[in-house]
């Protein structure tokens, strides 16, 4: 499964993961290291070896989705992209005030 279906569905799941990378990668990371058979106290060799979806590609995963589709955005993107960017976008001219 890509990462980005593996983001989408824990997103899904729990849309509390939706304001938290360290949470999303620690649940995509728990899948795996079962999936694989490893015990979870194997997880720093597992992770050091590279074997595991790195945090940054979680994360762009997550953010690409976020960006594209509405419904995985969580409070603190609505905050920080949609309030703040429709400012500067009308203050710019890109949009007409309301």
């Amino acid at each position: 499964m890509k990462t980005k279906d593996k983001v989408k569905f824990w997103l899904d799941k729990y849309p509390s993961l939706r304001d938290d990378d360290n949470r999303l990668a620690a649940n995509i990371w728990y899948e795996e290291l079962i999936e694989k058979g490893f015990e979870v106290s194997q997880f720093l060799i597992v992770y050091a070896c590279s074997k595991l979806t790195s945090a940054p590609s979680i994360k762009r995963a997550r953010a690409k989705l976020q960006e594209e589709e509405p419904k995985y955005r969580g409070e603190k993107y609505n905050l920080r992209k949609g309030i703040f960017q429709d400012k500067w976008r009308k203050d710019l001219g890109y949009e007409k005030n309301s």
